[in-house]
């Protein structure tokens, strides 16, 4: 497998990483003081069969970068990453709208009998419905535009009864990350037919943190 497949399958399995509910679209246009903040949060994608079969067509092993953690149970495998930093606004009222900017810490590294890709600085954008996202494939930036649309509609946002303006927790499960057409193009360019569609739901992500609302 050569460094560019290699890399491409990289970006291609991390990009349900890169879809949490902040990016950095929205905040570099944000006025400032707009946008809350989030602190005490983590990311988590599980992935689905359909994705742990690309990993089996390419032997590819998944294993997590520290601090993110790996779990793998009856129901799959999963990483967990710690939220560096992040602004935004979770649009609460509809999380069709959610947008913002974040960093992960921690990463991924996949490894296959020809070689490993270790994917790390883990960063996203997410704006009008669509996720994109940044990393280093090792140690090599590569960006990604448009890699996978959240399925919002299917998400379960909950929230603590706070008073208006004061932090709160914000929790989002169960959605589903399907890549775009972008990603699809790009991939079988690389690798050829492999059954990946707009359709094919890559993971689910469970979101959580302290949302701290700007000043108003």
């Amino acid at each position: 497998m050569s460094a560019t497949r290699r890399s491409m399958l990289g970006a291609a399995m991390a990009a349900p990483l890169l879809a949490h509910f902040t990016g950095a679209a929205a905040a570099a246009t944000a006025a400032p003081g707009t946008l809350g903040t989030v602190s005490e949060g983590w990311v988590e994608v599980r992935w689905t069969a359909q994705a742990q079969a690309l990993l089996d067509r390419f032997q590819a092993v998944v294993e997590a970068v520290a601090p993110a953690q790996l779990a793998q149970d009856a129901q799959g495998g999963a990483i967990r990453f710690p939220v560096r930093s992040g602004q935004g606004d979770p649009s609460l009222a509809d999380p069709r709208g959610a947008h913002g900017d974040g960093l992960l810490d921690g990463g991924v590294e996949i490894r296959t009998p020809d070689g490993t890709v270790r994917v790390t600085d883990l960063g996203g954008a997410l704006q009008d419905g669509l996720a994109s996202g940044k990393a280093l494939a090792n140690g090599v930036e590569v960006g990604h535009p448009a890699v996978v649309r959240p399925g919002w509609d299917k998400a379960v946002l909950r929230t603590e009864s706070v008073p208006l303006g004061r932090p709160m927790k914000v929790r989002v499960t169960d959605v589903p990350l399907r890549p775009t057409p972008e990603m699809v193009e790009a991939f079988t360019s690389t690798f050829g037919e492999a059954g990946l569609t707009t359709d094919t739901v890559l993971g689910h992500l469970t979101a959580e943190g302290v949302y701290t609302p700007p000043r108003s």
